[in-house]
């Protein structure tokens, strides 16, 4: 496999956003797709979760992804949305096992770690950095859809995009992405 494609996905209840690129050995990233699957507020929750499905089994089919990205929820102050995103985190998780994908979970401060370099970025710093590395002529709107190409490109970094049995390894990793990954080792004893 000369790249890896990434379906990555933040997860939300009215807007999920949805990116997909192509990651070579190099690290470098090409964009294939980007969008956002949305579901009419006014619906009742299980037809806007199946709306959120039906939306990335759309994308799965047409782009053929290796893996899916996820971002991992975190504790909210509004329970309520957090309880949306993390209905909308499990409809993406589940679509990924249905079509026979591996899928991975990635924090915000991963993905903006993996990105920028600093895991407290702002979204303006993520937008950038996704625009410079997919070589976009404008930043990706929204940002939802900006942060799904974020958790792809991430996904793939950390990964080392040929896995762990890469012949590249963590050569092609940033000096923080080495340290992460090394910390990552030592836990898991």
């Amino acid at each position: 496999m000369t790249s890896l494609r990434v379906l990555g996905v933040d997860p939300g209840l009215t807007r999920c956003g949805v990116g997909v690129v192509d990651v070579a050995r190099d690290r470098s990233a090409a964009l294939v797709h980007v969008g956002v699957v949305r579901s009419d507020v006014e619906l009742p929750i299980e037809r806007r979760l199946a709306t959120i499905a039906a939306g990335l089994r759309a994308v799965i089919a047409e782009h053929q992804p290796h893996v899916v990205a996820v971002e991992r929820v975190f504790a909210q102050h509004n329970r309520s949305t957090v309880m949306g995103t993390a209905q909308a985190s499990g409809i993406a998780l589940l679509v990924a096992a249905e079509s026979g994908l591996d899928a991975a979970t990635h924090t915000p401060s991963e993905v903006k770690a993996a990105i920028t370099g600093y895991g407290s970025a702002e979204k303006l710093q993520v937008q950038t950095m996704v625009a410079r590395v997919l070589r976009l002529d404008s930043l990706p709107q929204p940002a939802d859809a900006a942060d799904a190409l974020a958790l792809a490109i991430c996904h793939a970094w950390r990964r080392g995009v040929g896995g762990p049995a890469s012949s590249s390894g963590t050569a092609a990793l940033t000096p923080a992405q080495r340290a992460w990954a090394d910390a990552e080792r030592l836990a898991r004893r």
